[in-house]
């Protein structure tokens, strides 16, 4: 998700946090839906644009794991149900308080729920950052619609089990009808189009699993700009931007660009994850989101340069989400971070392939000082995503990274970051948590890296480093508050060298002026002089 303000390079992601209220998304797992597995999405909807309405349906196949005598789906209450069925039979429900309570007694095992509403979707306040639909027109007068859910999630406009822990296995098909001339952009790719009656029906398919929030659509008067793109294992992937008729002929850069990051985040996280499907972009009123197959962009072509190339942040940033918070999901949103931070380390990867190491090591000596470090970036367990979203999720988050790259080493920590961007245990059907990222680096590095993660994650500490003098131009240089040793860059006046320093006896250098420590700035860091 992007921020108020993004200072590429030169600076922090300054978070603007604040969604209007809403009900919450996420937070702890209600019995009677985790008993439930989604497997598959059918949401076929009607758009009426004069009326800011929607009706139609919603099917959710599921699984079951156990008999229930209850189902639960998440629906705003701003939509009135006319009919739910389970298993093609009429059933009893309540639909209060966003949710819809099914009543009934069935098996283990398969089931079908469909619910058959209409109503008037929440209209977003100040999308992105606030959740809802956007109704507009662009500078011709066409009509123009956008979803944006990140906060709220699927059940902003479908019914759904609403918590990140659980994506439909086999994906959606989703179709919507708008106004004849309009044109619907979704996930995964365009099934078909049928006209009639003043109506076209766009029917979009996926069979990948995908997060609830990128369930969306946006409308408009869109044309297809086509590019294609090859794969780092060989697989040719169509590139489409649904750009607005207007704009067409800026499309085109944009996609150049584009498949320019594609390369770079290849190198570092493996193949684009939905090679079967889309590289897709849609023009959209707000800033932008990154909703699989289809990043929301809505940065106006404003771009500034990297490397000397014309480079643009917000495709970057939400373009790398197609790896990290797409592929790699968490489970709970108290591990958001792994979304914004490490997809705020690769946006900082791209300024080091384009303009080199010191480029990438001055970004975050710049941004070091700027971390809030207010509270912790992981505060539990069953966060809701409200809580959970928080400012320095981006540039702490993306901070630790550039440590732990310091603490293990270049050799075991990029292969490493690939292997957690494609391992089929944390990957697509399932989701992953801090504690999976945490294990994968300590086996990569064989060694026990939870102090590391403990304090710089759920903590707000920095890590402490006493600089005593013991003797004329003799120093000990020790760690003060993590039981482990780590790697520090030690200045003194013959130079300086990388050396491991513990919380025990420490280090002894000596120099004829006062040591300095990570000058270089590796970690977040007090250094405390005696």
């Amino acid at each position: 998700m992007v921020l108020r303000n993004f200072l590429f390079g030169l600076g922090l992601l300054i978070a603007g946090v604040g969604y209007a209220q809403m009900p919450p998304y996420g937070g702890k797992l209600k019995p009677e839906q985790a008993n439930i597995d989604v497997r598959h999405y059918t949401i076929d909807l009607a758009l009426n644009i004069a009326d800011r309405s929607l009706a139609g349906y919603a099917i959710v196949n599921c699984d079951l794991k156990a008999p229930a005598t209850g189902l639960l789906f998440d629906l705003m209450d701003s939509f009135r149900i006319s009919k739910v069925t389970v298993n093609g039979k009429p059933a009893e429900y309540t639909h209060e308080h966003h949710e819809i309570h099914i009543s009934g007694s069935w098996p283990a095992g398969p089931a079908v729920v469909r619910v058959d509403y209409a109503g008037h979707p929440m209209i977003a306040k100040r999308p992105p950052w606030d959740d809802g639909f956007t109704f507009t027109h662009d500078s011709t007068g066409h009509p123009w619609v956008a979803v944006t859910a990140e906060g709220t999630g699927g059940k902003l406009y479908f019914p759904a089990k609403d918590h990140p822990s659980d994506e439909p296995d086999e994906g959606v098909d989703m179709t919507i009808a708008v106004q004849k001339g309009l044109v619907v952009a979704g996930p995964g790719l365009l099934a078909g189009v049928k006209t009639s009656g003043g109506l076209s029906r766009y029917h979009w398919k996926t069979n990948y699993p995908i997060n609830n929030y990128s369930i969306v659509f946006n409308a408009g008067d869109y044309t297809v700009v086509n590019r294609s793109y090859t794969t780092v294992d060989g697989h040719t992937v169509p590139m489409q931007f649904y750009v607005l008729k207007e704009h067409a002929a800026s499309a085109p850069h944009l996609l150049e660009m584009m498949e320019h990051a594609a390369h770079i985040k290849e190198k570092y996280f493996g193949e684009y994850p939905w090679a079967k499907e889309k590289i897709g972009l849609v023009e959209t009123p707000h800033l932008g989101m990154e909703h699989q197959t289809m990043i929301a962009y809505g940065n106006k072509f404003h771009y500034t340069t990297v490397g000397g190339q014309d480079f643009d942040w917000l495709m970057n940033h939400e373009f790398g989400h197609e790896w990290w918070g797409n592929k790699v999901t968490a489970g709970d949103w108290a591990d958001y971070w792994i979304h914004e931070g490490i997809g705020t380390f690769g946006d900082v990867l791209y300024t080091r392939e384009m303009e080199g190491e010191a480029a990438y090591e001055r970004y975050f000596q710049q941004v070091a000082p700027r971390i809030r470090n207010d509270k912790p970036i992981v505060l539990g367990k069953d966060i809701e995503e409200e809580e959970a979203y928080q400012p320095d999720i981006y540039p702490k988050g993306a901070f630790f990274m550039h440590t732990l790259r310091y603490v293990i080493g270049d050799s075991v920590f990029f292969p490493a970051l690939k292997h957690l961007a494609t391992d089929s245990a944390i990957t697509y059907t399932h989701t992953a948590n801090t504690a999976d990222v945490e294990q994968l680096f300590s086996k990569a590095s064989g060694v026990d890296l939870s102090p590391l993660f403990h304090l710089f994650l759920y903590t707000t500490q920095k890590l402490e480093i006493e600089v005593r003098q013991t003797a004329p131009g003799v120093y000990n240089i020790k760690l003060l508050n993590i039981d482990m040793p780590l790697p520090l860059d030690i200045t003194t006046d013959a130079g300086t060298s990388r050396q491991m320093v513990d919380n025990k006896k420490g280090v002894t250098v000596k120099s004829a002026a006062m040591p300095l420590v990570d000058t270089r700035v590796f970690y977040l860091k007090k250094v405390i002089y005696e």
